[in-house]
């Protein structure tokens, strides 16, 4: 059984490992643990999936990465996000996911080198209760989960996607190819996913 009750003057001492991130990934996100879970939003055609895949690619430095894409899978219009990105230099540390169902990905972590990063795209289309995704962050307590939702004007869609915004350690608006975090590791600077996207974006924005 696990210890929940632990003294002050022990959790001071404890050490957790902050991941090293650096340039744009550390001002944005801070230096972040590899646990617990993340949730990214946005619009359709703003860049969230093209954001969560440039994530995925950085994240291989740290761990290995499973890419459950539930929404797109195995498909031509996937297939080209993956390629604008380019995995090769990391690919034997990423694997894509094509559609797996949650019960079917649960067996998978429980194996023996199971990934460790698991970005999940999207939200809406796990089946999952808000207390079937505690039970997945606490029954994986070591690994990250990283979750795409679609948005309902600024807010992820969904009661069981607004209920992960509470509970994410990091949480990342997407909006005309840059994203917002806000994050408890510190970091909060806009991240630009795609320089020319963004300036056509913001151009248009304010010629409305």
């Amino acid at each position: 059984m696990k210890q929940r009750a632990i003294p002050v003057s022990q959790l001071s001492k404890q050490r957790f490992r902050g991941l090293e991130f650096e340039g744009p990934w550390a001002d944005a996100l801070g230096q972040p643990e590899i646990t617990g879970a993340w949730l990214i939003w946005g619009n359709s055609g703003n860049g969230k999936t093209r954001f969560a895949l440039q994530l995925a690619k950085y994240m291989c430095r740290f761990g290995r990465v499973a890419y459950n894409s539930l929404e797109e899978g195995a498909s031509l219009s996937f297939q080209r996000a993956v390629d604008a990105v380019d995995f090769t230099p990391v690919s034997r540390r990423m694997i894509v996911l094509d559609k797996e169902p949650v019960h079917e990905l649960i067996a998978r972590l429980k194996r023996q080198k199971s990934p460790d990063i698991i970005i999940i795209d999207s939200v809406q289309y796990t089946g999952l209760k808000y207390q079937d995704y505690i039970s997945l962050r606490d029954t994986f307590r070591r690994k990250l989960f990283i979750l795409v939702s679609h948005a309902d004007g600024k807010l992820p869609e969904g009661r069981v996607a607004k209920s992960i915004r509470y509970d994410a350690m990091v949480k990342v608006w997407v909006e005309g190819y840059v994203a917002y975090p806000v994050s408890r590791y510190g970091g909060g600077q806009p991240f630009v996913i795609w320089e020319e996207g963004s300036q056509q974006f913001y151009q248009q924005k304010e010629q409305q």
